[in-house]
């Protein structure tokens, strides 16, 4: 006897070879809507020219600073080389040798982009040499201009003593004792 063959029905089922215009459509606008949201970021990555790179680096060491001093109780110093480009933090407590092991983990502004001078109060401006930013244990910094230059592009930035922010201007600005 000869089995009999059961027929399936291809009522329900729709034979598709391609994408209906609304699943393009939504593929479309997600990739639209990430190229939105990631371009930005990558163009100022890529394109960067590491200015604003090292201003935001000095804005996160002086507040890593400013707490870390009052957390411990212990001054911190922020010590800038002009003439290598060169920035670096210790605490005061630390011995010599720990000091010259910050020295030498030290942070490299990005090629072209140097220290153009640093103001501190009732000091004179320093073009060439060292200076450092004290971040004092009650909570205080000592109040210090520094301009970072790449080319003709300058920042500016502005060490408040008493305010847990640093004023950046992307210009050079001129600061005179009191006036901003």
């Amino acid at each position: 006897m000869e089995k009999e063959k059961t027929k399936i029905s291809q009522a329900g089922k729709l034979n598709k070879k391609g994408f209906t215009l609304i699943e393009l459509t939504v593929v479309v606008f997600l990739i639209g809507l990430m190229l939105l949201i990631a371009v930005p970021k990558v163009r100022d990555t890529m394109l960067s020219d590491g200015l604003k790179s090292s201003v935001n680096h000095l804005i996160n060491t002086a507040r890593e600073l400013q707490c870390d001093s009052v957390r411990n109780q212990v001054d911190y110093i922020c010590h800038l080389d002009i003439n290598n480009n060169l920035t670096w933090t210790y605490s005061t407590d630390m011995t010599p040798e720990a000091r010259d092991e910050m020295k030498k983990r030290s942070f490299q502004f990005p090629e072209g982009v140097k220290i153009a001078d640093i103001y501190r109060f009732g000091k004179e401006k320093k073009t060439d040499g060292e200076a450092t930013i004290k971040f004092s244990s009650k909570g205080y910094v000592q109040p210090t201009v520094i301009h970072l230059a790449r080319g003709d592009q300058y920042f500016t930035l502005i060490y408040h003593p008493f305010l847990s922010y640093i004023k950046t201007y992307d210009r050079y600005v001129d600061f005179q004792a009191g006036n901003e």
